[in-house]
């Protein structure tokens, strides 16, 4: 079977896997939750707190119609949590060396959000909804806000009780495409995840810092990436001039100029990168491997198709190197662990 075979009969059989794991509860009650394990609706079937995914459904309705940017910011949260010691919450916690102060976290935004939603769940449930849940939750319902699938989510999430610097190893928006794979399979993910993922790019911005090497000094060779557009190019860089002093300003651009403010969720990311119009690097890079190259092909010609595939790998990475039963705790407060 070829790889175009392949990646259209994984689209064919998506939506049945999608169907099946978005489908309401079932009549029968689900078993008692086993230790190690997520499980559907955790809180209602453990009656913790029997309507937590209302609540936090509710209050991200009120922060998303405030501010759109909410679901860009709660997407980076939840993979710079998940993708360094697993979907544990530990990026949440305060302190001079936690995780959310290593330079790969700089420019993190969201936490506020995070803190409204939290302050909530404790004044409904007091001590119940661990934050790895909550951060999990809201983000499923901020990206819907913004277009895309309302996803599942398993739950039963505890969260973690160390955060440290020294921990995070997120990589550089110019990796190449072959230590991308490598990354994303080192967290039980294969390569039609990470095209998927990488399409949260299609909103949200980032600072010029990550893609001045792009612009003026690819691999060291003092002249720009050749997989830029000529036209795209020269607009970026009337964006990003370069840095020849200290103290000089890092502007914020655009990912995607075409979804832009409206923080749209949509497949022209895919567009973007055939017409070698991506902003990151290692977004480029989706063209050179010939895999990767058929998923944007595929994701670019039908919205379903990555809409259907993004519900599915959000899923899987929500479950990296979870925390259940009586590992961790449950945080009142996001920011400090318990005393």
């Amino acid at each position: 079977m070829t790889r175009n075979q392949r990646i259209f009969v994984f689209l064919v059989v998506l939506p049945l896997l999608v169907s099946v794991c978005s489908s309401a509860t079932p009549k029968a009650p689900p078993p008692p939750p086993k230790q190690n394990q997520l499980m559907w609706h955790f809180y209602k079937v453990t009656n913790t707190c029997r309507d937590a995914e209302l609540y936090i459904r509710h209050q991200v309705e009120l922060l998303w119609h405030q501010d759109k940017s909410i679901t860009p910011k709660l997407l980076r949260l939840l993979y710079s949590d998940c993708f360094v010691t697993g979907c544990d919450a530990s990026v949440l916690l305060d302190g001079p060396n936690s995780e959310k102060t290593a330079p790969q976290n700089l420019g993190l935004g969201g936490f506020v959000f995070i803190d409204r939603i939290k302050r909530v769940l404790e004044q409904r449930c007091p001590g119940a909804v661990s934050c790895a849940d909550l951060l999990n939750l809201a983000t499923r319902d901020a990206v819907h806000l913004a277009g895309a699938p309302s996803y599942p989510v398993l739950t039963g999430r505890r969260d973690g009780l160390k955060s440290s610097r020294s921990s995070v190893d997120l990589p550089s928006p110019s990796i190449s495409w072959q230590a991308s794979l490598d990354y994303f399979k080192s967290r039980g993910l294969n390569v039609l995840d990470m095209t998927t993922l990488l399409g949260s790019h299609s909103m949200g911005k980032t600072h010029c810092r990550f893609i001045l090497d792009r612009l003026y000094n690819f691999n060291g060779t003092n002249k720009p990436d050749p997989n830029m557009g000529p036209s795209f190019l020269s607009s970026m860089r009337k964006l990003c001039p370069p840095r020849t002093k200290k103290g000089q300003s890092d502007p914020l651009v655009y990912l995607n100029p075409q979804s832009g403010p409206s923080y749209s969720f949509t497949n022209s990311y895919y567009s973007r990168v055939l017409s070698k119009k991506s902003v990151l690097g290692i977004d480029q890079q989706l063209l050179l491997g010939e895999d990767t190259k058929d998923i944007t092909d595929e994701f670019d010609a039908g919205l379903e198709d990555f809409r259907r595939s993004y519900a599915y790998s959000m899923s899987r990475m929500g479950s990296i190197k979870v925390l259940t039963g009586k590992q961790g705790e449950i945080r009142r407060n996001c920011r400090v662990r318990n005393h």
